[in-house]
């Protein structure tokens, strides 16, 4: 079996504020998570990635910085455990844009999560520094509601309000 081991994870998301990212896209894929538990201290998901298939496990909180653990399994076992999940199952196709010296990850998302996209960089250090694309809206790094384990039980499209991307 297959072992991705990030011991430390840091990622820094932000709304999106225009199309102009579609241009740069180097590859595509639909995701489909769920979560089996969470609980404040860690949540478990199970992802399929087209034809891949991963567990994770990652610590919670709303730094930039957390332990994260991945383990592939079968797919099989994915669609499976999909089904034991808590919350919605969350749906988006995730682009893959590079910018500078960085490669972002762009969730689109699907189904009760429409409308919302968020752009995601991970970083080597919590002090990295990055050129900021001009699609690039606010930082919501730090707002609970745009981790993909609160958007499972709280969906995008049960928001009475929602942000502008643009906003300071």
């Amino acid at each position: 079996m297959l072992v991705t081991l990030m011991a430390l994870e840091i990622e820094r998301k932000f709304l999106v504020v225009s199309d102009d990212w579609r241009v740069q896209v180097e590859r595509s894929a639909d995701y489909r998570q769920a979560y089996l538990a969470h609980n404040g201290l860690v949540s478990v998901r199970i992802r399929i990635a087209g034809d891949k298939a991963n567990i994770n496990l990652k610590s919670a909180g709303l730094e930039i910085q957390r332990d994260e653990f991945e383990y592939a399994i079968p797919i099989d076992d994915a669609r499976q455990l999909l089904h034991l999940c808590s919350g919605a199952v969350i749906d988006k196709t995730r682009h893959f844009v590079r910018h500078e010296r960085h490669l972002w990850e762009i969730d689109v998302f699907a189904g009760a999560n429409a409308g919302l996209i968020i752009a995601e960089i991970e970083l080597d250090s919590a002090e990295e520094s990055f050129d900021r694309p001009q699609w690039l809206g606010i930082e919501v790094s730090g707002d609970p509601r745009y981790y993909n384990v609160y958007l499972a039980d709280h969906p995008y499209a049960e928001w009475s309000v929602k942000p502008d991307p643009a906003s300071t």
